[in-house]
Protein backbone atom coordinates (compact mmCIF):
# COMPACT_ATOMS: atom_id res chain seq x y z
CA UNK A 1 0.00 0.00 0.00
CA UNK A 2 3.09 2.23 0.73
CA UNK A 3 4.82 1.26 -2.74
CA UNK A 4 7.41 -0.61 -1.76
CA UNK A 5 7.92 -3.41 -4.04
CA UNK A 6 8.18 -7.42 -3.32
CA UNK A 7 11.17 -7.75 -2.25
CA UNK A 8 11.86 -5.20 0.23
CA UNK A 9 9.07 -6.29 1.69
CA UNK A 10 10.40 -9.87 2.15
CA UNK A 11 13.70 -8.51 3.46
CA UNK A 12 11.99 -6.25 5.86
CA UNK A 13 9.81 -9.11 7.69
CA UNK A 14 12.62 -12.16 6.88
CA UNK A 15 10.65 -14.19 4.99
CA UNK A 16 9.77 -15.62 1.43
CA UNK A 17 8.80 -13.31 -1.77
CA UNK A 18 6.50 -15.94 -2.14
CA UNK A 19 4.81 -15.02 1.52
CA UNK A 20 4.93 -11.74 0.64
CA UNK A 21 2.23 -12.59 -1.97
CA UNK A 22 -0.10 -15.04 0.01
CA UNK A 23 -0.61 -11.99 2.58
CA UNK A 24 -1.24 -9.72 -0.07
CA UNK A 25 -3.46 -11.95 -1.61
CA UNK A 26 -5.37 -12.69 1.46
CA UNK A 27 -5.48 -8.97 2.42
CA UNK A 28 -7.09 -8.19 -1.28
CA UNK A 29 -9.65 -10.88 -0.30
CA UNK A 30 -10.45 -10.32 3.31
CA UNK A 31 -8.58 -7.18 4.67
CA UNK A 32 -6.82 -7.11 7.63
CA UNK A 33 -8.36 -9.69 9.78
CA UNK A 34 -7.23 -12.57 7.07
CA UNK A 35 -3.90 -11.82 8.85
CA UNK A 36 -4.02 -12.43 12.28
CA UNK A 37 -2.55 -15.81 13.18
CA UNK A 38 -4.23 -18.90 13.50
CA UNK A 39 -3.49 -22.04 15.93
CA UNK A 40 -1.72 -24.72 13.68
CA UNK A 41 -1.97 -28.51 13.87
CA UNK A 42 -5.45 -30.82 15.00
CA UNK A 43 -7.10 -29.53 17.87
CA UNK A 44 -6.79 -30.88 20.78
CA UNK A 45 -8.33 -34.40 20.99
CA UNK A 46 -8.90 -34.18 17.38
CA UNK A 47 -8.14 -37.46 14.81
CA UNK A 48 -6.37 -39.37 18.42
CA UNK A 49 -5.28 -42.67 17.51
CA UNK A 50 -6.40 -43.94 21.16
CA UNK A 51 -10.17 -43.29 22.09
CA UNK A 52 -11.10 -41.37 25.36
CA UNK A 53 -11.78 -44.46 27.38
CA UNK A 54 -8.86 -46.32 25.67
CA UNK A 55 -6.73 -43.38 27.26
CA UNK A 56 -8.64 -44.00 30.76
CA UNK A 57 -8.09 -47.47 30.79
CA UNK A 58 -4.12 -46.69 30.31
CA UNK A 59 -3.97 -43.92 32.89
CA UNK A 60 -5.45 -46.51 35.71
CA UNK A 61 -3.49 -48.89 35.13
CA UNK A 62 -0.11 -46.91 35.13
CA UNK A 63 -2.17 -45.47 38.53
CA UNK A 64 -3.39 -48.14 40.25
CA UNK A 65 -0.44 -51.11 38.98
CA UNK A 66 3.29 -51.68 39.21
CA UNK A 67 4.95 -52.70 35.85
CA UNK A 68 5.64 -56.34 37.46
CA UNK A 69 1.77 -56.56 38.52
CA UNK A 70 1.01 -56.43 34.24
CA UNK A 71 3.67 -58.95 33.62
CA UNK A 72 6.96 -56.33 32.94
CA UNK A 73 10.16 -55.90 34.52
CA UNK A 74 10.62 -53.58 37.00
CA UNK A 75 8.89 -51.41 39.93
CA UNK A 76 8.74 -47.80 38.51
CA UNK A 77 7.12 -46.81 35.24
CA UNK A 78 8.81 -45.42 31.91
CA UNK A 79 7.30 -44.20 28.70
CA UNK A 80 8.70 -47.11 27.10
CA UNK A 81 7.07 -49.89 29.43
CA UNK A 82 3.16 -47.73 29.05
CA UNK A 83 3.87 -47.49 25.33
CA UNK A 84 4.21 -51.98 25.65
CA UNK A 85 0.99 -51.55 28.01
CA UNK A 86 -0.92 -49.43 25.27
CA UNK A 87 0.52 -51.69 22.51
CA UNK A 88 -0.77 -55.11 24.96
CA UNK A 89 -4.06 -53.88 24.88
CA UNK A 90 -4.85 -52.20 21.90
CA UNK A 91 -2.20 -53.48 19.14
CA UNK A 92 -0.74 -50.11 18.90
CA UNK A 93 2.78 -49.07 18.68
CA UNK A 94 3.68 -45.31 19.80
CA UNK A 95 7.14 -43.49 20.24
CA UNK A 96 8.14 -42.20 23.81
CA UNK A 97 7.48 -39.22 22.34
CA UNK A 98 4.27 -40.27 21.56
CA UNK A 99 3.93 -41.39 25.34
CA UNK A 100 4.68 -38.30 26.79
CA UNK A 101 2.49 -36.29 25.08
CA UNK A 102 -0.48 -38.34 26.51
CA UNK A 103 0.97 -38.53 29.75
CA UNK A 104 1.10 -34.95 29.98
CA UNK A 105 -2.98 -34.60 28.51
CA UNK A 106 -3.58 -37.13 31.13
CA UNK A 107 -2.06 -34.31 34.10
CA UNK A 108 0.67 -37.24 35.36
CA UNK A 109 4.28 -35.89 35.77
CA UNK A 110 7.68 -37.88 36.41
CA UNK A 111 7.95 -37.96 40.50
CA UNK A 112 10.74 -39.76 43.22
CA UNK A 113 8.13 -42.24 44.85
CA UNK A 114 8.04 -42.83 48.49
CA UNK A 115 9.26 -46.14 49.32
CA UNK A 116 7.09 -48.90 51.21
CA UNK A 117 7.95 -52.19 52.68
CA UNK A 118 6.38 -54.95 51.22
CA UNK A 119 5.98 -56.31 54.38
CA UNK A 120 3.69 -53.19 55.32
CA UNK A 121 -0.01 -54.36 56.42
CA UNK A 122 -2.15 -51.87 54.08
CA UNK A 123 -5.21 -52.94 56.09
CA UNK A 124 -3.70 -52.07 59.76
CA UNK A 125 -2.63 -48.82 57.79
CA UNK A 126 -5.78 -48.03 57.34
CA UNK A 127 -6.98 -48.77 60.57
CA UNK A 128 -4.53 -46.49 62.29
CA UNK A 129 -5.56 -43.64 59.71
CA UNK A 130 -9.51 -44.43 60.39
CA UNK A 131 -9.23 -45.89 64.27
CA UNK A 132 -6.14 -45.53 65.94
CA UNK A 133 -5.04 -42.01 65.37
CA UNK A 134 -8.18 -40.37 65.89
CA UNK A 135 -8.48 -42.79 69.28
CA UNK A 136 -5.52 -41.30 70.65
CA UNK A 137 -5.95 -37.89 69.83
CA UNK A 138 -9.42 -37.89 71.48
CA UNK A 139 -7.69 -39.68 74.26
CA UNK A 140 -5.11 -37.12 74.53
CA UNK A 141 -7.55 -34.42 73.94
CA UNK A 142 -9.92 -35.66 77.06
CA UNK A 143 -6.81 -35.93 79.57
CA UNK A 144 -5.70 -32.14 78.55
CA UNK A 145 -2.52 -34.65 77.23
CA UNK A 146 0.58 -34.18 74.69
CA UNK A 147 0.44 -36.39 72.45
CA UNK A 148 4.04 -36.60 70.84
CA UNK A 149 5.83 -38.69 68.35
CA UNK A 150 9.25 -40.21 69.03
CA UNK A 151 12.01 -42.35 66.54
CA UNK A 152 15.47 -43.07 67.26
CA UNK A 153 18.20 -42.50 64.68
CA UNK A 154 22.07 -43.28 64.56
CA UNK A 155 24.90 -41.18 62.53
CA UNK A 156 28.20 -42.32 61.79
CA UNK A 157 31.60 -40.66 61.10
CA UNK A 158 32.29 -41.93 57.41
CA UNK A 159 28.72 -41.16 56.11
CA UNK A 160 28.30 -39.33 53.08
CA UNK A 161 25.08 -38.02 51.39
CA UNK A 162 24.27 -35.98 49.00
CA UNK A 163 26.08 -34.84 46.13
CA UNK A 164 28.99 -32.32 44.81
CA UNK A 165 30.04 -30.43 41.76
CA UNK A 166 33.06 -31.87 39.82
CA UNK A 167 34.44 -32.16 36.53
CA UNK A 168 32.88 -34.66 33.61
CA UNK A 169 34.46 -37.77 33.78
CA UNK A 170 35.90 -37.49 37.32
CA UNK A 171 34.20 -38.77 40.33
CA UNK A 172 34.82 -36.05 43.40
CA UNK A 173 36.77 -37.56 46.17
CA UNK A 174 35.00 -37.32 49.60
CA UNK A 175 37.96 -37.18 52.39
CA UNK A 176 36.67 -39.41 56.17
CA UNK A 177 37.96 -40.64 58.67
CA UNK A 178 39.30 -44.18 58.72
CA UNK A 179 38.73 -44.23 62.30
CA UNK A 180 35.13 -45.13 62.01
CA UNK A 181 32.52 -43.84 65.13
CA UNK A 182 29.36 -43.04 65.92
CA UNK A 183 26.65 -41.06 67.78
CA UNK A 184 22.80 -41.65 68.37
CA UNK A 185 20.01 -39.54 69.31
CA UNK A 186 16.12 -40.05 70.45
CA UNK A 187 14.10 -37.23 69.54
CA UNK A 188 10.52 -36.85 69.89
CA UNK A 189 7.90 -34.07 68.07
CA UNK A 190 4.86 -32.93 69.77
CA UNK A 191 1.37 -32.48 67.56
CA UNK A 192 0.94 -28.44 68.99
CA UNK A 193 4.71 -27.67 67.92
CA UNK A 194 7.07 -28.77 70.66
CA UNK A 195 10.51 -30.42 70.12
CA UNK A 196 12.73 -33.01 72.56
CA UNK A 197 15.90 -34.83 71.68
CA UNK A 198 18.66 -36.41 73.64
CA UNK A 199 22.09 -37.28 72.03
CA UNK A 200 24.12 -40.46 72.95
CA UNK A 201 27.09 -42.29 72.59
CA UNK A 202 26.07 -45.87 73.54
CA UNK A 203 23.65 -48.57 71.79
CA UNK A 204 20.24 -47.74 72.04
CA UNK A 205 18.30 -50.32 74.13
CA UNK A 206 15.83 -50.12 76.54
CA UNK A 207 18.00 -48.39 79.37
CA UNK A 208 18.31 -45.67 77.22
CA UNK A 209 14.91 -45.54 76.37
CA UNK A 210 13.77 -45.64 79.74
CA UNK A 211 15.99 -42.80 80.28
CA UNK A 212 14.78 -40.14 77.82
CA UNK A 213 11.06 -41.02 79.21
CA UNK A 214 12.38 -39.89 82.45
CA UNK A 215 13.89 -36.63 81.05
CA UNK A 216 11.02 -36.64 78.63
CA UNK A 217 7.86 -36.15 81.61
CA UNK A 218 10.32 -33.81 83.32
CA UNK A 219 8.79 -31.49 80.92
CA UNK A 220 5.42 -31.78 81.22
CA UNK A 221 2.75 -31.40 84.01
CA UNK A 222 0.12 -33.02 82.49
CA UNK A 223 0.04 -36.59 80.77
CA UNK A 224 2.19 -37.74 77.52
CA UNK A 225 0.71 -39.93 74.83
CA UNK A 226 3.88 -40.66 72.92
CA UNK A 227 3.65 -42.83 69.32
CA UNK A 228 6.36 -45.02 68.39
CA UNK A 229 7.50 -47.89 66.15
CA UNK A 230 7.88 -51.42 67.45
CA UNK A 231 11.51 -51.24 67.95
CA UNK A 232 11.92 -54.31 70.98
CA UNK A 233 13.51 -51.98 73.16
CA UNK A 234 10.36 -49.92 72.96
CA UNK A 235 8.21 -53.38 73.97
CA UNK A 236 10.89 -54.50 76.54
CA UNK A 237 9.76 -55.71 79.68
CA UNK A 238 11.77 -53.45 81.07
CA UNK A 239 10.46 -50.68 79.47
CA UNK A 240 6.93 -51.96 80.32
CA UNK A 241 7.69 -51.95 84.11
CA UNK A 242 8.81 -48.37 83.96
CA UNK A 243 5.56 -47.02 82.31
CA UNK A 244 3.79 -49.11 84.71
CA UNK A 245 5.34 -46.85 87.84
CA UNK A 246 4.95 -43.92 85.12
CA UNK A 247 1.28 -44.58 84.09
CA UNK A 248 -0.07 -41.13 84.97
CA UNK A 249 2.47 -39.39 83.10
CA UNK A 250 3.06 -41.02 79.49
CA UNK A 251 1.40 -43.61 77.94
CA UNK A 252 3.51 -45.66 74.88
CA UNK A 253 1.69 -46.61 71.47
CA UNK A 254 2.61 -48.41 68.79
CA UNK A 255 2.69 -47.33 64.98
CA UNK A 256 1.95 -50.57 62.65
CA UNK A 257 4.83 -52.49 61.46
CA UNK A 258 6.84 -51.51 58.93
CA UNK A 259 5.44 -47.86 58.66
CA UNK A 260 7.79 -45.42 58.96
CA UNK A 261 5.90 -42.88 56.27
CA UNK A 262 3.13 -42.19 59.47
CA UNK A 263 6.00 -40.90 61.93
CA UNK A 264 7.06 -37.53 61.32
CA UNK A 265 10.23 -37.77 63.47
CA UNK A 266 11.56 -40.13 60.26
CA UNK A 267 11.67 -36.72 58.43
CA UNK A 268 14.01 -35.41 61.06
CA UNK A 269 16.16 -38.34 61.35
CA UNK A 270 16.19 -38.45 57.62
CA UNK A 271 16.95 -34.39 57.59
CA UNK A 272 19.84 -35.03 59.69
CA UNK A 273 21.89 -37.74 57.82
CA UNK A 274 21.28 -35.37 54.70
CA UNK A 275 22.78 -32.16 56.72
CA UNK A 276 25.19 -33.65 58.42
CA UNK A 277 27.84 -34.47 56.00
CA UNK A 278 27.74 -30.47 55.13
CA UNK A 279 28.86 -29.45 58.09
CA UNK A 280 32.41 -29.54 59.09
CA UNK A 281 33.70 -33.15 59.35
CA UNK A 282 33.61 -35.02 63.01
CA UNK A 283 37.04 -35.73 63.68
CA UNK A 284 36.33 -37.67 67.18
CA UNK A 285 32.93 -39.06 68.22
CA UNK A 286 32.97 -36.22 70.88
CA UNK A 287 32.83 -33.53 67.93
CA UNK A 288 30.13 -35.94 66.14
CA UNK A 289 27.81 -35.70 69.20
CA UNK A 290 28.37 -31.88 69.19
CA UNK A 291 27.53 -31.92 65.60
CA UNK A 292 24.43 -33.90 66.45
CA UNK A 293 23.53 -31.60 68.84
CA UNK A 294 23.48 -28.13 67.00
CA UNK A 295 22.06 -29.95 64.21
CA UNK A 296 18.42 -30.61 66.12
CA UNK A 297 18.76 -26.82 67.97
CA UNK A 298 18.84 -25.20 64.91
CA UNK A 299 16.00 -27.20 63.52
CA UNK A 300 13.67 -26.79 66.69
CA UNK A 301 14.19 -22.97 65.60
CA UNK A 302 13.06 -23.54 62.13
CA UNK A 303 9.08 -23.76 61.56
CA UNK A 304 8.99 -25.93 58.82
CA UNK A 305 10.98 -29.23 59.94
CA UNK A 306 7.80 -31.47 59.54
CA UNK A 307 6.89 -30.74 55.51
CA UNK A 308 5.66 -34.17 54.26
CA UNK A 309 2.31 -34.01 52.95
CA UNK A 310 2.00 -37.71 54.36
CA UNK A 311 2.37 -37.05 58.23
CA UNK A 312 0.05 -33.67 57.80
CA UNK A 313 -2.66 -35.38 59.64
CA UNK A 314 -0.92 -35.88 62.87
CA UNK A 315 -1.33 -31.50 63.11
CA UNK A 316 -4.02 -29.80 63.79
CA UNK A 317 -4.85 -26.83 60.83
CA UNK A 318 -3.58 -23.81 63.06
CA UNK A 319 -0.46 -25.88 64.01
CA UNK A 320 2.47 -25.65 61.26
CA UNK A 321 5.49 -24.33 63.72
CA UNK A 322 7.98 -25.98 66.20
CA UNK A 323 8.37 -23.86 69.29
CA UNK A 324 12.09 -23.69 70.82
CA UNK A 325 13.09 -26.31 73.90
CA UNK A 326 16.14 -27.40 74.99
CA UNK A 327 17.79 -30.40 74.95
CA UNK A 328 15.58 -33.00 77.19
Amino acid sequence: MEGRDRAEVAALFRVSVRAVDNWWTRWQADGRDALLSRPRGRRVGEHQVLSEAEQAAVRQAVLNHTPCELGFSGQLWTRALIGEVIFKLYRIRFTEARVGKYLKRWGLTFQRPDKRAVEQDAKAVRLWHEETWPAIRAQAKAENGEVLFADQVGVRSDQVTGRTWGERGRTPVARRTGNRFSVNAMSAISTKGRMHFMVFTESFDAKVMCRFLTRLVGHFDRKVHLVVDRHSAHRSKVVRTWLADHEDQIELHFLPSYSPELNPDELVNADLKRSLPHTHRARNQAELAVETRRFFRRRQRQPHIIRGPHVRYTLDPYQRGLTVLSEV
